[in-house]
């Protein structure tokens, strides 16, 4: 894995890691307010499915049995809020995002939905979780994990503040393997979601970015291999929508 003093890809472009972060903070600052219409554009709504199923593999319990998630990088409070709303009363969200503008709508957002209390929104790094050992009963990650600098860091911290018998569910953009759909997918990526991006956030180099940064995530058996280095356990992967995205699971046992 990169180190602090070595070069890492940041789309198509190399630029120092330790610059990786603040460009990261500066895409999400740009794009937060219309963050979730954006998903919705670029995937057709299918991001909304893709989370249900998410929350469906947690089946957190819906009964009044203590249940805490943390769910990283989910700023904006969509995984967290399917997850209340399909637990029962001892369930608990805590969102922690890097980004106080994506925390910002993820808080006006839970406010609205009448969930502001059981869902909190804490600022702060995946790499360094300021969370105690063994602390919540999953964690959680939707279209996060790509852009955070040392990967292999945020892993190690997840299995850290997870208890025994937790499981770690990690939903990202993968490698499409349908014979046509990949060339009609780059297409779309790279020259819809830009413009698309500027006509409605005002921002199209954030969203070049963000389909650069698919196209630089480690396959799904790369990626496995991974989350098995970072300790955990019966670590599996299921491919979704030909490819397009994948949900990846391991326990810590």
């Amino acid at each position: 894995m990169d180190r602090p003093d070595q070069t890492t890809h940041f789309g198509f472009r190399d630029v120092p890691l330790g610059e990786k972060q603040t460009l990261v903070n500066e895409v999400f600052h740009s794009v937060a307010s219309r963050y979730d219409l954006m998903n919705d554009l670029m995937s057709a709504g299918l991001h909304r499915a893709w989370k249900d199923l998410m929350v469906t593999t947690l089946n957190p319990p819906k009964n009044e049995a203590p249940f805490h998630l943390l769910d990283v990088a989910g700023g904006t409070g969509d995984v967290g809020f399917r997850a209340a709303k399909a637990s029962g009363s001892g369930f608990r969200a805590t969102v922690c995002d890097i980004n106080v503008d994506m925390l910002e709508v993820g808080r006006n957002r839970a406010v609205a939905q009448h969930l502001d209390d059981r869902v909190d929104f804490v600022e702060g790094n995946a790499e360094a979780l300021a969370f105690a050992d063994r602390t919540f009963d999953a964690y959680t990650i939707a279209f996060g994990i790509r852009n955070v600098p040392q990967i292999d860091l945020a892993l190690k911290e997840a299995y850290r503040v997870l208890r025994p018998g937790s499981r770690f569910l990690c939903l990202e953009f993968s490698t499409v393997d349908v014979p046509g759909l990949d060339r009609i997918y780059d297409l779309f990526s790279f020259r819809v979601i830009p413009p698309l991006g500027r006509a409605v956030t005002g921002d199209a180099e954030s969203y070049q970015y963000l389909v650069e940064s698919i196209r630089k995530f480690p396959k799904p058996n790369a990626f496995a291999d991974m989350i098995r280095a970072a300790g955990f356990s019966r670590v599996k992967w299921q491919s979704l929508s030909g490819g397009i995205v994948a949900l990846h699971s391991g326990w810590r046992l």
